[in-house]
C-alpha cells in the first residue's frame, strides 16, 4: 500500500469516560457535561460556536463554556466543530454513542505564526459513492471536485520553526488501510490515499479517517514572504478502470501551525 511521506498520520478513536484524560488535539473527557474550556487554563470558553454541519446544527456555549446537542441523531461518523476568535479552529469526529455523553473540548489559544487555511467543511469527489463507503451516510454537501487549493502567504518568521498543516477532521476515506481498519464497510474494492501537495511538491498520503492530523511542511519548500499554496486531492477507485471513480471524503479545519 501507499507509504506516508515526510509525515506520520495520527488516527484518534475516541472513547468518553468518567475520568479526566487529554487526548492529542486539545480534547479532555471529563463526563461532567457539554463544555468547552481554555486547553492551558481549564477556564470555560463562552460565545463559542458549536456546529455539527452536516445536521445543519449550530449552538452556541454560555458563560459557563456550556452547551447542548438537544439529542440530535447522528447515524454515522461526522464532524464537530468549535469556532472562538482567538482560538485555534477544532473539530472532532462523533457519533451518537459519543454525543450522547458528557464532553469537555480544551481549544488552544491561536499563535502569532498561525495561518487558517479554511475552517468550512469541505467535500471532495464526484458525488458518487457506495453506501458501503466510509461515512457515505452522512453525507449532504456537493462536491467542490476532486481537488482543494488555497493560496496564503507564510512570513519569513517561521523558518526558524517545524511548520505543519493540521487537517482538523477528514472522513470517508476508503484506503485499503482504512477498510482493515474497519472504517468502512467497502467489500471488493479500495481508493488510492488522498495527497497533500505543498508548492508542487507531494508531502503526504492520508490513509485513515481522523482528527488532528499533522502534515509537515519541509522548511525548503516554504516561499517566505510570498505566496504558498495547498492542494488536496482525493483518492480514485483503484477497481474502476471504465472511468475515473473519486472518493468521496469530507474535511474541516484546515490551518498551518509551528511548533
Amino acid at each position: 500500500m501507499k507509504k506516508f511521506l515526510w509525515t506520520l498520520i495520527i488516527f484518534l478513536s475516541i472513547n468518553i469516560s468518567s475520568t479526566a484524560e487529554p487526548l492529542t488535539g486539545g480534547v479532555t473527557e471529563i463526563g461532567r457535561g457539554n463544555r468547552v474550556v481554555d486547553a492551558k487554563t481549564n477556564a470555560p470558553v463562552s460565545g463559542a460556536q458549536i456546529e455539527i454541519p452536516q445536521q445543519g446544527f449550530r449552538t452556541y456555549t454560555d458563560e459557563g463554556g456550556n452547551f447542548t446537542l438537544n439529542k440530535i441523531k447522528i447515524p454515522d461518523d461526522t464532524i464537530l466543530s468549535v469556532q472562538k476568535e482567538g482560538y485555534r479552529p477544532f473539530s472532532i469526529t462523533i457519533n451518537q454513542n459519543v454525543a450522547s455523553k458528557p464532553m469537555v473540548l480544551g481549544i488552544q489559544k491561536s499563535a502569532a505564526l498561525d495561518v487558517v487555511i479554511d475552517n468550512e467543511m469541505l467535500h471532495l469527489g464526484d458525488d458518487t459513492f457506495s453506501q458501503d463507503s466510509a461515512n457515505a451516510g452522512d453525507f449532504k454537501l456537493k462536491s467542490i471536485g476532486p481537488s482543494y487549493v488555497k493560496k496564503f502567504v507564510m512570513t519569513a518568521n517561521t523558518l526558524a520553526y517545524n511548520n505543519y498543516l493540521i487537517i482538523g477532521s477528514i472522513i470517508g476515506i476508503d484506503t485499503l488501510t482504512a477498510r482493515t481498519m474497519r472504517q468502512n464497510g467497502m467489500p471488493n474494492s479500495y481508493s488510492s490515499p488522498p495527497e497533500v501537495y505543498f508548492n508542487g511538491r507531494k508531502v503526504a498520503e492520508i490513509q485513515l479517517n481522523g482528527d488532528n492530523q499533522k502534515v509537515k511542511l519541509p522548511r525548503a519548500l516554504i516561499r517566505p514572504d510570498q505566496v504558498n499554496e495547498i492542494v488536496i486531492r482525493t483518492g480514485v477507485n483503484l477497481f474502476q478502470k471504465a472511468y475515473t471513480d473519486y472518493d468521496d471524503i469530507e474535511l474541516m479545519n484546515l490551518t498551518v501551525q509551528t511548533e
